[in-house]
């Protein structure tokens, strides 16, 4: 028997080749993914809309997201993946606010209530590697009402952080070349971060690994040549030690000072969480996230504290350069300026590069991070249908060009009102990542509740945060008192009596608009959806979990363990 065109059938068992050109296989691609469903909302018996919880976790966690990350991909996001603008850039304004200690201190208090972050989205991302996590936990474990709240407060941060940091790329080259127009370098830092997530999830993990690499390396650099100019080192050589701390001083404006740090604090570490979002499109999250997770301490430890604690022996926070408010004025960089005052000549251009590659960083995670956390949404039936098609490769098409079409509003950086565009979409998503995490760390406390009520122990979970319930609740509070903070100082700023009653108004909202955002996406939807708040016994503790046969799994992991030596299980359990 043959084919129409005289070639023999294939015999059972055998394939037979299809021969496409690369246009057609590239047209392919985009095709919707046959497994990906969306899960709409139902109606009851008595008329009212609510959303199938059931089928919504089942949803994120059977995407059809590419699980293409690699464990070399998640540790390189999990130590260099937020090291941007906010620590380059943005902590220049924080030490010209707070002074070198307030600075410090507040970067502590935000990086221990980071730790306990990420490692209680650890344990549940390890459990759970379900797509846009942050959104479906609270969904899952809070109330569905707050999951959609949670959900379009990420998306909407991380998609006003896209034009914010292309403006801070096309600003940071006018360091060498002032004279062509910003929106020339807004257009290819643009078509450069829309073609690598265009490459998918396996684009994303490679560049970020590149990124991490170079951001690494900057600030370890950065750390030994402060060191060895503060101790007179440097081609101007003189002493500094800790005089800065003592003229003009540790603190300025007290108290409120260092209040006013925490918000660009959180800032900087926005983007740490993004492991926990990386989880569903990883091959073995059950054995890469831990040691991602556990890197973070690292991470925060020294490039964050110690980096900062050199800058503030290297710069005054009274240096009128520092005035920098937003994370698109790169010029006032006091990583910059420290190279800059030693006398170093080609150093500060190093470090600008730097820089760009940051921001470019932080802008191709804002169009993965806003991305995925769309096509969760959609997923769930809390967003448009259409946000959550996933092609062929593993891509959610739809939400990646969503996501980069906002970037287009950093062509206002040619316009007249670029100032008061950016202070705005900065104000955006200055706070949305306090509640993120306040949500994240909520959600593995009802999640530890419903796992003990419904007769699980401890035992069986794969990743254990290390700080435990105890350190939740410390994340918990802490966020909840930034919070208070920031509310404070926005309410009454430092001069607040000498201000008129619109400039203390526009003052407020610039440090305190996500608030009122997340409260918009939430009540509405608890009265139309009349959402429940999910009781222990209620929670579904199975859906979404990847390793059927995790019991085995754990007690074979177990064994292996206890034969290794004693310094081999204090590595593994730092790092």
């Amino acid at each position: 028997m043959g084919t129409d065109n005289g070639s023999p059938s294939p015999m059972y068992g055998e394939t037979t080749k299809h021969h496409r050109n690369c246009g057609q296989r590239l047209v392919d691609s985009f095709r919707r993914d046959p497994n990906a469903a969306i899960i709409p909302t139902t109606t009851d018996k008595e008329g009212n809309r609510h959303i199938d919880l059931e089928h919504a976790a089942a949803a994120t966690a059977e995407s059809g997201l590419s699980r293409r990350l690699k464990s070399r991909h998640l540790q390189m996001i999990a130590i260099g993946g937020s090291i941007g603008t906010g620590l380059f850039v943005g902590s220049g304004a924080a030490l010209s606010t707070g002074g070198p200690a307030s600075l410090v201190i507040a970067f502590i208090i935000i990086g221990v209530m980071l730790y306990c972050t990420v490692h209680a989205l650890g344990e549940l991302a390890v459990l759970f590697p379900v797509a846009g996590s942050f959104s479906a936990y609270s969904t899952r474990f809070l109330d569905p009402a707050w999951g959609f709240a949670m959900g379009w407060n990420y998306t909407l941060q991380w998609l006003v952080t896209l034009p914010l940091e292309i403006v801070a790329a096309s600003i940071t080259i006018s360091f060498w070349n002032d004279k062509i127009n910003h929106a020339a370098w807004v257009a290819i830092f643009l078509a450069v971060i829309i073609s690598i997530n265009l490459f998918g999830v396996k684009g994303y993990g490679e560049a970020e690994f590149i990124f991490a690499i170079i951001k690494v390396v900057a600030v370890i650099g950065f750390i030994i040549l402060g060191i060895v100019l503060n101790c007179g080192g440097g081609p101007k050589g003189s002493y500094i030690g800790g005089k800065y701390w003592h003229n003009p001083g540790a603190f300025h404006d007290g108290f409120k000072g260092l209040c006013s740090v925490f918000v660009t604090a959180a800032f900087a570490f926005a983007g740490t969480e993004l492991v926990g979002l990386a989880a569903a499109e990883t091959a073995n999250p059950r054995k890469s996230l831990p040691t991602a997770i556990k890197q973070v301490f690292w991470r925060i430890t020294l490039f964050y504290v110690v980096s900062l604690i050199i800058v503030g022996l290297l710069v005054p926070y009274n240096d009128p350069r520092l005035l920098g408010k937003s994370s698109a004025d790169a010029k006032a960089s006091p990583f910059v300026l420290a190279i800059y005052d030693a006398g170093i000549q080609v150093l500060p251009s190093i470090m600008n590069v730097v820089i760009m590659i940051a921001v470019l960083s932080v802008g191709n995670s804002a169009v993965y991070g806003s991305s995925r956390t769309l096509a969760a949404l959609a997923n769930q039936g809390q967003a448009p249908k259409i946000l959550g098609y996933i092609d062929r490769t593993g891509r959610p098409i739809i939400s990646i060009l969503v996501a980069s079409s906002l970037g287009f509003l950093a062509f206002l950086a040619a316009s007249s009102k670029e100032g008061e565009a950016f202070t705005w979409m900065l104000a955006l998503s200055g706070l949305s990542s306090i509640f993120t995490w306040g949500s994240i760390n909520l959600a593995h406390i009802r999640f530890r509740r419903a796992w003990r009520v419904q007769g699980h122990s401890l035992d069986e979970l794969a990743f254990r945060s290390q700080p435990g319930i105890v350190g939740s609740w410390i994340g918990f509070i802490l966020n909840c008192l930034v919070l208070v903070a920031q509310f404070w100082t926005g309410f009454a700023p430092e001069g607040y009596k000498d201000m008129s009653t619109n400039d203390l108004v526009q003052n407020f909202f610039e440090g305190y608009l996500a608030a009122p955002v997340v409260i918009a996406f939430y009540i509405p939807y608890k009265l139309y959806y009349k959402t429940p708040f999910m009781r222990a016994r209620d929670i579904d503790l199975h859906t979404g979990i990847r390793e059927m046969n995790l019991a085995e799994l754990l007690a074979e992991e177990r064994a292996e363990r206890a034969t290794w030596p004693k310094w081999k299980k204090a590595y593994k359990y730092m790092c």
